[in-house]
């Protein structure tokens, strides 16, 4: 599959990673990728979508925080429960603080195992170790695949992992994307057009 992949698209998932470390996360979920997808404020995805990374990652740390700040970090779907408990009063950093402050600092982290020092499935450089993708950030690339053949095209681009972010429809990304308005319906639209310019 990343054989497909253009060098801008690589550079999408290279800089997921790089933005999942420099939130300090342990993981790259759907929040990173939309990170590194909207890093080129004239790209297809930020006029797409009207978004700015760097609003879009003050929402990020608002909600999980970073593993240096608040302790661990949540993956996407624990992230959506993490909002709904904020909404209904309960603040998840006071409580992972509550916990540490009783019984230790790091007291809620499950001990890791040791990983080889290597770029995703090999392709991309590591730089500082590795840093795993979430179930269903891995699944969001799986469906930019599916999107390039639905489309007949024999390459993934950008546009492609965006339209994959979108097919697989939840995570973080898509919570902060829809609480801030954006028009599915069009971004997919912009997403297949802008791809369809670029193969011809």
């Amino acid at each position: 599959m990343f054989e497909r992949f253009t060098a801008e698209a690589r550079t999408v998932v290279t800089r997921a990673q790089q933005e999942a470390r420099r939130l300090h996360h342990d993981h790259i979920g759907t929040e990173h990728t939309l990170l590194a997808l909207l890093a080129d404020p004239a790209g297809p995805v930020a006029r797409a979508t009207g978004l700015d990374a760097d609003a879009v990652r003050a929402e990020v740390l608002e909600r999980i925080g970073g593993h240096n700040q608040d302790g661990p970090v949540l993956s996407d779907a624990d992230a959506e429960d993490a909002a709904a408990l904020k909404a209904i009063g309960i603040d998840l950093a006071a409580v992972r603080a509550a916990i540490e402050a009783n019984f230790g600092e790091g007291a809620l982290q499950m001990p890791r195992r040791p990983v080889k020092k290597r770029g995703f499935l090999g392709l991309f450089p590591a730089t500082g170790g590795h840093i795993p993708f979430t179930n269903r950030n891995k699944k969001v690339l799986e469906l930019s695949l599916r999107e390039a053949i639905r489309l007949k095209q024999k390459f993934i681009a950008p546009e492609h992992i965006m339209l994959g972010l979108l097919r697989e429809g939840n995570g973080l990304a898509m919570l902060i994307m829809h609480e801030r308005g954006v028009d599915f319906d069009r971004v997919r639209d912009e997403m297949e057009r802008s791809v369809r310019a670029t193969a011809a």
